[in-house]
């Protein structure tokens, strides 16, 4: 069977995306199963054992070019998140089996439809996409933890680009898209005292987040006592082999947890309080730890409204190093701390 994974979505999506290939190479050992993916997530899922192929869109493509994706032999689309578009494009390219979730208007664009309510928040996101499986007939079991895959060539890239750091090292990831963030001030805290503690510290993030979290987050001096600044300077691949040789991952929610995850390095997450960024439903499926503020679930941010507008800034620099000397030690698999 030639089977499709639909979700051109972000890196830490896509990750959590990966124990549904797993469950049907299992179930489903001579299937050729393909991935579309973004353009910018794709190179996360280089080399997996469980995907034959993966195809990219950017979203800029007409709609006569994606009927012609969905026009390469593909008997099953699963849609692991209902892009209206693209469902309408495998429709009209007449895929002959279509899953996807029952409850949108579009969802009559597929003829293989999961009723289950993502907004309930009662599973991980994993075992949301695994649900679709059952649209194939098949019953996919529990998620396992996604793997990622690193060549030995970009394992010793990483080593010879950290090597001038302590043995112990951890990567602090200040960016983020979807998530409020830790103060910057406390970002640079944080790595000035890993630093001093003697553990090296690898500061990674885009450009654009690099430009943030530089006005005045790290200083010259402080490459000379341990901290290395890569940010804007890695592509996606080489960011997976820098995590690949670290101890520990310090983030928001945001897809370099997930990649930590993939590589079996511990994380340390810092999740707000809002309801849609419930660790329940978006944690690491790794080792670690998840740091919430212990404050009210809200449903949304309404800014400095909020009694509680410093959610995040509760958590302290103190409480977070120890935290990461805690896992970068030995972690057990990802648990919630509210603190």
């Amino acid at each position: 069977m030639n089977l499709l994974l639909v979700r051109p979505d972000g890196i830490g999506d896509e990750i959590l995306c990966l124990p549904v290939a797993a469950a049907l190479r299992r179930l489903m050992p001579k299937a050729k199963l393909s991935f579309l993916s973004s353009g910018h997530a794709a190179p996360v899922l280089a080399h997996h054992p469980d995907l034959d192929e993966v195809l990219t869109v950017t979203g800029g493509e007409g709609f006569g070019e994606l009927v012609t994706l969905f026009r390469r032999g593909f008997e099953a689309a699963l849609f692991l998140k209902p892009f209206r578009r693209l469902m309408l494009a495998a429709c009209v390219a007449r895929v002959p089996q279509r899953v996807a979730t029952g409850y949108r208007w579009y969802s009559l664009l597929a003829n293989r439809r999961v009723y289950e309510h993502r907004s309930d928040f009662s599973k991980h996101e994993s075992e949301y996409n695994l649900g679709l499986l059952r649209g194939l007939g098949l019953d996919p079991g529990l998620p396992k933890r996604p793997v990622l895959v690193l060549t030995e060539d970009e394992r010793r890239w990483a080593q010879d680009l950290l090597g001038g750091l302590p043995a112990t090292r951890v990567v602090v990831h200040p960016g983020g898209l979807s998530t409020r963030r830790w103060r910057v001030e406390h970002y640079r805290d944080l790595a000035h005292r890993l630093a001093k503690d003697g553990v090296g510290v690898v500061l990674t993030g885009s450009q654009a987040e690099g430009q943030y979290v530089r006005h005045g987050a790290v200083k010259e001096s402080a490459v000379r006592s341990g901290v290395l600044d890569v940010m804007g300077q890695l592509s996606l691949r080489q960011l997976m082999a820098v995590i690949g040789a670290s101890h520990a991952v310090v983030s928001g929610s945001t897809g370099p947890a997930h990649i930590a995850a993939g590589l079996k390095v511990p994380t340390v997450s810092l999740f707000d309080p809002r309801r849609n960024q419930s660790p329940a439903r978006w944690r690491p499926l790794g080792k670690g730890l998840v740091l919430r503020p212990d404050v009210p679930t809200c449903q949304k941010c309404i800014g400095e409204a909020c009694p509680y507008w410093d959610c995040l800034d509760r958590i302290t620099v103190g409480e977070v190093a120890r935290r990461v000397r805690q896992v970068a030690g030995g972690a057990e698999d990802v648990t919630v701390c509210h603190v």
